[in-house]
């Protein structure tokens, strides 16, 4: 799918989903790494993960362009657009919009860091690292030490 083609299905679900026309440009960006999509609210444009595309297929990009569409309508409304707003909350669950969407890595693939409290042995895996001066065992607020540096 190409930047045309993401243009016109986002303004047919607009149009089929929300009773509305989309009047700005929806395009796929690369460098979105960590969400399947972004409402820009100065430009008003849309931008897609590609990766979701590629991934989950068809129904995911759907899914993400409702999601957008939710904070765009309402944000031009002038309305609460946040996900903590009732409107954005009422509207997505309206058009059966997801809050999130999947990720394209699981958790445990990017995990980097490995944590073991010192008093319960509980071991915590982290994508970044914490300061362990700082930083405490949920379970029993004990001292945390670094098992291992896995990538």
């Amino acid at each position: 799918m190409n930047n045309q083609e993401l243009q016109k299905l986002t303004e047919s679900i607009a149009i089929n989903e929300f009773n509305q026309p989309f009047q700005h440009q929806a395009f796929f960006n690369n460098r979105l790494r960590t969400t399947g999509g972004r409402y820009m609210l100065e430009s008003h444009h849309i931008e897609i993960n590609p990766k979701q595309y590629e991934t989950y297929g068809k129904q995911a990009l759907i899914d993400i362009i409702k999601h957008e569409l939710c904070h765009y309508f309402l944000h031009i409304e002038g309305k609460g657009y946040q996900h903590k707003d009732q409107d954005f909350k009422l509207l997505a669950e309206k058009v059966k919009a997801p809050r999130f969407c999947q990720p394209i890595k699981s958790y445990q693939s990017r995990v980097k860091y490995e944590y073991q409290c010192l008093s319960c042995q509980t071991t915590f895996q982290r994508i970044r690292s914490v300061n362990i001066e700082k930083m405490r065992c949920g379970k029993c607020g004990g001292r945390l030490k670094l098992l291992r540096q896995l990538r």
